[in-house]
């Protein structure tokens, strides 16, 4: 067996529209394939990011986590966030990385992150 690559990541959540507002509006995801009413996705890169308003069992709405969107500036998009009144964490700084933490209106996790250039001492 070999796997050739992540198709896509879906979210559990249990309003799609508040979710698709969400998704599409305050983190400005481009909203790709309309499935139905129940499951949307985004496109983003080479990768896909879904929203499933009738998810699998064992899969319940605030349940989701590990997508980690790349951003420009981590700062800024950390204020945007805030300022749309999204509970976000402080950022954190790693030697390759910065990173915050988030929650939708679910309270599925997701993290923004930057990477840093290679070499790079800024903080």
């Amino acid at each position: 067996m070999k796997i050739n690559e992540v198709a896509f990541t879906a979210y559990a959540v249990s309003d799609v529209p508040r979710a698709l507002a969400f998704y599409r509006d305050v983190l400005g995801l481009p909203q790709g394939q309309y499935f139905n009413e129940g499951f949307i996705e985004f496109n983003i890169g080479a990768s896909t990011f879904a929203i499933d308003g009738d998810p699998p069992p064992g899969q319940e709405p605030g349940s989701s986590s590990g997508v980690n969107f790349e951003v420009d500036d981590i700062v800024g998009a950390r204020e945007h966030l805030l300022e749309n009144n999204v509970t976000a964490s402080d950022v954190y700084e790693f030697r390759t990385c910065s990173i915050c933490f988030a929650t939708d209106p679910d309270g599925n996790r997701f993290a923004l992150h930057q990477r840093k250039a290679p070499g790079s001492t800024l903080g």
